[in-house]
């Protein structure tokens, strides 16, 4: 098990990302000491805010009082809410906060089920309680309950992990709304997507189909969006979702700030012309689609080739996974527009032998991506295996960590 710990000054914002995510369904609160928690399941942020300042003293002798912990057990570790819940108890106890306000979340919308912790860290007089020896005390701690309840070891070790969400799978017993949602908010956080084209190709890997609709309500027009699952073959299944039923993050007016700020990022960051030699490269090695496909897919980059009714290729979308940018091939250059891959693919090849296209994959799979390439690269400083990442809660993380860079500057 492994234990992230950060400390804060937002206590409303430590609350909100854990509320939001149980309002929607994907997060339970296990337990609550000295906090109000309603027995329909819902979370009143508002009010649980109010209970924590009735502990809060008046004069607070630091700047971050608050403390946000996540506890994550290894994928493979099956436990039961009561083992969580005495867990937790048992970690808080022993790291001192047991007389603290606190409130204990589930976080459920990734495989890898996990807790979150949200305390005060300062004592009665509004002091910071001496974090000296934090992380080999709670090292410590989760070494006792690892072999109290019979838990893999934790692997202190960088582990670097690869973005890839799971694909959403209509039928197969789990909630469709609850996997919707764990693929939509984090790719339209992670990818930058110039446009609203871009962005329906990216979901459409993970079986989403997502469109925009119109109306007007007392005169007045309005755009949103309505998202859909599909299955392998891109048909439509299940009910309809509208865009607000999983946030205003994901809602038409968002997306288009989204994609604006998307265009900035990718010319700021030079991150088109990454991809840009990436696709090239495997365009030049690559005799077919099914080959151009698989020399990109080792280079952790996706393509989705748009055809009509006679299979001549119109569209052409490229997902480098490696550092989020999602892009038309005409954004890359003529050389990689659909009419000019299409050509590509239309013209033999004979100088491609497959004892060429065999030398690439070996290449590659003896090649290791460097971290230093990756938008993702040094961002996961904790020992997590490969089986999914919560990445709102790296996003409040990095947050947090802005903060404090802000703060070390004043």
């Amino acid at each position: 098990m492994v234990a992230k710990i950060n400390y804060g000054s937002s206590l409303y914002g430590a609350l909100a990302y854990n509320g939001e995510k149980v309002n929607e369904g994907v997060a339970k609160i296990l337990e609550t000491n000295k906090v109000f928690s309603p027995d329909d399941g819902t979370h009143n942020i508002s009010a649980c805010m109010q209970d924590f300042m009735a502990y809060m003293p008046s004069h607070v002798l630091t700047k971050k009082p608050v403390i946000h912990i996540s506890l994550n057990p290894h994928p493979d570790d099956t436990l039961t809410d009561e083992q969580f819940s005495a867990i937790a108890r048992e970690y808080i106890e022993k790291m001192g906060y047991a007389n603290h306000p606190f409130i204990v979340y589930k976080h459920e919308d990734i495989d890898r089920h996990h807790l979150h912790i949200v305390t005060l860290a300062i004592d009665e007089r509004g002091k910071k309680i001496n974090d000296r020896n934090n992380f080999y005390t709670s090292t410590r701690i989760l070494k006792e309950l690892e072999q109290k309840y019979g838990l893999i070891p934790a692997q202190m070790q960088k582990v670097k992990e690869v973005f890839r969400l799971k694909k959403v799978c209509y039928g197969d017993g789990e909630n469709l709304k609850k996997q919707l949602a764990s693929v939509i908010k984090p790719a339209a956080k992670f990818y930058h997507c110039p446009s609203f084209k871009e962005y329906r190709a990216l979901l459409s890997t993970y079986n989403i189909c997502v469109e925009e609709v119109k109306g007007e309500v007392n005169g007045k027009t309005y755009m949103g969006l309505l998202y859909f699952a599909t299955d392998n073959k891109g048909n439509k299944v299940g009910k309809v979702f509208k865009s607000s039923l999983f946030g205003k993050s994901v809602g038409y007016e968002a997306l288009q700030n989204r994609f604006k700020a998307s265009k900035e990022k990718l010319k700021e960051k030079h991150l088109a012309p990454k991809t840009k030699a990436a696709v090239v490269g495997a365009l030049k090695r690559s005799a077919t689609r099914e080959d151009f496909r698989g020399n990109l897919h080792r280079r952790g980059i996706d393509v989705i080739f748009r055809e009509n009714v006679e299979g001549r290729i119109y569209g052409v979308t490229f997902i480098d996974h490696n550092n989020g940018c999602v892009v038309n091939g005409s954004r890359l250059g003529k050389e990689l527009s659909a009419n000019a891959v299409a050509e590509w693919f239309d013209r033999p090849h004979p100088e491609l032998s497959d004892s060429v296209q065999q030398s690439e994959k070996s290449n590659l799979s003896q090649t290791p991506t460097s971290d230093e390439d990756s938008v993702l690269g040094g961002l996961l400083d904790l020992p997590l295996e490969d089986h999914g990442t919560d990445w709102e809660e790296e996003q409040f993380r990095r947050r947090m960590q802005r903060k404090k860079r802000k703060q070390r500057k004043l």
